[in-house]
Order: C-alpha cells, then structure tokens, then sequence
C-alpha cells in the first residue's frame, strides 16, 4: 500500500515540478535510497534536465552503500545530469566515491534558537530519551535492554521513546514483559519545539540505529547541552568522537550501552566535560558556518544551466 500510494501521487508531483521550472534557477532535490530515490528524486532530476534548469542532489541517508550495491548503475545514469551531489557526511563521500560519484559536503544544519541549553546540573531521577521513531533500523530495542540494566543502578531512572513506527506495539510488549511500564514512556510523534523540550528534560539521549549517517538527534543533543550514547555505525565516527563529544558503543549491545550510560550517570564531572564539549561541537553546523558552502554549490550549479 505504501508503494501504490506513492506511484498515486507520482503524477501531480511531476506537473508541480514542471510548473516550479517558471520559478526556479536551481532545483535542490532531496534523495534518499530505495523506492525514495527511483519515485521523487530521479524522475525531479530527469524533469529539470527536460526543463533546462540545474540539479544539485542532496542525498541522504544511512543504508547507501546497501543502495548503491544494488542500484548504482541506474544512479549514475541519472546522476550523470545532475551539476552536483552534495552529502552531509564524509562517510557519505566515501560510499558515493567507492561507486564512482564524486560528491561534496554540505553539512546538516542545527537551529540553536530552538536547541538552547539545558542547565549544567543534573537534578533528580536520571531521564534518558531517543529521538528516534521506534522502527527496527532504529532498534529501540536495545536502548529499552539497556535502559533495564541502568535502572538495576538508578531505581528511578526513566526512559522516553519519541516517534511513531511499525515497532511500537511490540517494543510496549518488551517493556511490559520487563515490568518496566512505570518507567518508560512513549511519547508518539513530537513537533519541533516538543522535541527540544524533551532534549532539556533529558540526562542522556540514546541513539541506538543500526544504520545512520549523520543524525540531526544527535547534534540536536549537543545543541541542548545533553550527553550522547551512540552506537559507532555509518557516519556517526565520522561525526561524533568517541570518549569527547559522545560515548560509542557497537549496535545490538545493550551491555555496552548500559555499560556507557553508567559510567556518565555516575560521574558528574565526566558528565558536564561530555554536555559541554557536544555544546562546542554543535557550533560548527550553524546556519552561518553552512550557509557560505551551500552558496558555493548553487553558484558553481548556476552556470551550467541548460538554455
């Protein structure tokens, strides 16, 4: 059903993009891997092609070298029209360069008049979040696991697990099972600004994923002054430095994430050196650090513009 939903709104999403060429002098298109790059990203690019305007893709996401193990001949026929492909990771460089596609970084881009600090002193029970909607890439599982040996320490600990996903009815069967329904709480979907209220609230944020690339919870964590317990896939080394600005565990351990949000919970001053360097971190991906790259990329993409 997801996939027919998607070819449905396949046609009025070409009959926008054709009428936004009367606007435009660059399309910025969004990709990402699987049915998401061969419905909205190709056809965008084979429609400004048809339309003369340039193309700069920005493609993200986590799982593309699965992608382009698969698929990269057919990426790079198209990307072959494109007048640059951007990443927000050199991890993502890397992929892209291993298939033959050069690409330039253009990194995420943190809002710090929303993701302000919280106060540099831990208060009360230890409250650790997720930012990540419970689907199996994101393997709240683990956290939840690992959540049930640190309450073993900190009787009062709690855990809230934001989004919504496939996952949800039986990670509540987990924490049922586990007799931790007290303590866990499932926040559903939250708007921005809730999120950055949950960010302040927080101890410690989990970011569990068995696959990533460069995940905004986690610099939306740094940006709220709040410790990182990461796993060390995709891009996150090349984002996160271990033991500096987040702890990084291996995925599907909850042990060692346990192990990892211990040791912060426990040590107050290892705990504000981890909140402060994630605070220093986060200025390097202001809208005024990232602005002059990404202008960069339009004005080399404006002269090669079709006519």
């Amino acid at each position: 059903m997801p996939l027919a939903r998607s070819v449905f709104r396949l046609v009025p999403y070409l009959s926008a993009l054709w009428r936004a060429r009367r606007h435009s002098d660059v399309f910025h298109v969004m990709a990402n891997s699987g049915w998401s790059w061969h419905l909205f990203a190709a056809p965008a690019v084979w429609v400004a092609r048809c339309r003369g305007v340039s193309v700069v893709v920005n493609y993200r996401g986590g799982e593309a070298t699965e992608f382009l193990q698969q698929s990269a001949g057919l990426v790079r026929f198209t990307m072959r029209l494109v007048a640059a492909l951007v990443v927000p990771s050199g991890f993502l460089q890397g992929v892209f360069r291993r298939f033959g596609m050069p690409a330039e970084i253009v990194p995420n881009i943190i809002d710090l008049s929303r993701f302000v600090p919280r106060g540099p002193v831990r208060t009360g029970a230890p409250h650790l979040a997720g930012g990540a909607q419970p689907g199996a890439l994101y393997d709240n599982e683990t956290a939840i696991r690992a959540f049930e040996v640190v309450r073993q320490r900190f009787p009062q600990a709690r855990l809230t697990v934001a989004g919504s996903g496939p996952q949800e009815a039986y990670l509540r069967q987990l924490v049922a099972a586990q007799g931790l329904a007290d303590a866990v709480h499932f926040s559903g979907r939250l708007e921005r600004d809730a999120m950055a209220a949950l960010y302040r609230s927080a101890d410690l944020v989990l970011n569990p994923s068995l696959a990533d690339n460069m995940p905004n919870s986690v610099l939306e964590s740094w940006a709220s002054g709040v410790p990182v317990v990461s796993t060390n896939v995709g891009g996150i080394p090349h984002l996160a430095q271990d033991g500096v600005t987040a702890s990084l565990v291996p995925p599907s351990d909850p042990a060692a994430m346990a192990q990892a949000c211990i040791a912060l919970l426990s040590d107050e001053v290892l705990w504000r050196q981890r909140a402060q360097a994630g605070l220093q971190e986060a200025q390097r991906y202001t809208w005024s650090c990232v602005q002059p790259v990404l202008a960069g990329v339009y004005q080399q993409a404006l002269p090669q513009r079709t006519h």
